[in-house]
């Protein structure tokens, strides 16, 4: 497949994103009025409605993760199959995500409780962002792309106490434990970390 034709539907993504959450009764932007370029906080009511976030980094390594494991295959695929790989699971991820079984799932989890899902802003953002990373990982070496993530993982554990992994373990097979260390910033029981509601 010609890589220009994949560009042009990478692109598509974005509307196909945006228009199938719309369809399905997403707001656009958040029902707050607010408008934002990052929200600070894993426990805001703004969480997964703005521009970025913290879950915005989890999208990030989604791309990124697709380039190293593409790298590790494109002497047998070529490029053009990994580059589909990455447009396909990110946008299917943004819809998939908006289905009824997978908004129960992580309802089920304390710090999702309530959830109703993206904006379609932020959902388009979310794939774009992961479009990024994988665009990065597809340049970058290995081993640079490889120490970014383990630094964002990190980071993101240690300073929102989500990330990819406690997401993933959390949504599959939540652990008693995790819940408990991340209530510990939640501004609501614990007021004690007020800027972790902004």
């Amino acid at each position: 497949m010609p890589i220009r034709l994949l560009h042009f539907a990478a692109l598509l993504g974005i509307p196909a994103v945006a228009v199938t959450l719309w369809a399905w009764g997403q707001p656009l932007t958040s029902v707050s009025g607010e408008l934002s370029l990052w929200v600070n906080s894993i426990w805001s009511s703004e969480t997964s409605q703005q521009v970025a976030d913290w879950y915005t980094l989890s999208h990030i390594i989604h791309g990124m993760l697709i380039a190293l494991i593409g790298k590790a295959l494109i002497r047998w695929t070529g490029f053009a199959p990994i580059y589909l790989v990455a447009i396909v699971t990110g946008v299917g991820w943004e819809i998939v995500e908006h289905t009824d079984w997978v908004l129960d799932r992580f309802r089920a989890v304390t710090l999702y409780q309530g959830y109703l899902g993206d904006t379609v802003l932020n959902a388009t953002m979310d794939y774009v962002f992961m479009m990024g990373g994988f665009y990065f990982a597809s340049w970058a070496r290995p081993l640079w792309t490889g120490l970014l993530i383990v630094a964002m993982e990190l980071g993101s554990a240690l300073i929102a106490r989500d990330n990819l992994t406690l997401t993933t373990i959390n949504t599959f097979h939540p652990v008693e434990a995790i819940q408990a260390w991340q209530e510990e910033i939640n501004p609501r029981t614990h007021p004690a970390h007020p800027d972790q509601a902004q």
